[in-house]
């Protein structure tokens, strides 16, 4: 599994949105800025992310992105697969209902479905909220 820039920086501006929302409309271009996106990027990703129900925006002068839930209450996995799709390693994992023709015979299928669960558990296990505080707390200790 490798994650693409496109999932690498939705996980950059939905965490910016959880540091600098707190409630409020955060614009595009302050998103770009602080992160070094382009804004074509990012306005690509805001459409993917509010499809997917993630965030929500608002138009005119106050306006901006901002997350619909609270931060505990999206997993790395949930930003990563509205961007990237599935993170299964091979396509015979994702739809088990679908096997192909050699499943009977293969013996590799039980080490890839163990890959794709090790994977998914581990994404999934991670909150923007724990991103945040492990930040936080590096950064405080590289203070003292």
């Amino acid at each position: 599994m490798k994650v693409s820039t496109r999932g690498r920086y939705a996980l950059r501006l939905m965490l910016d949105l959880a540091e600098n929302g707190r409630g409020d409309y955060v614009s595009l271009k302050d998103i770009s800025q602080r992160q070094s996106i382009s804004m074509k990027y990012l306005e690509q990703i805001v459409t993917q992310l509010s499809n997917s129900g993630l965030i929500k925006s608002k138009r005119g002068p106050q306006g901006g992105y901002m997350l619909k839930k609270e931060p505990e209450q999206y997993s790395v996995g949930t930003v990563l697969r509205a961007t990237e799709g599935s993170l299964a390693p091979i396509s015979c994992v994702e739809a088990e209902d679908e096997l192909c023709c050699r499943f009977d015979e293969c013996l590799t299928f039980e080490f890839w479905r163990g890959l794709d669960k090790i994977i998914s558990d581990y994404v999934d296990s991670f909150t923007l909220a724990d991103l945040l505080d492990s930040f936080r707390t590096k950064k405080k200790s590289s203070n003292s």
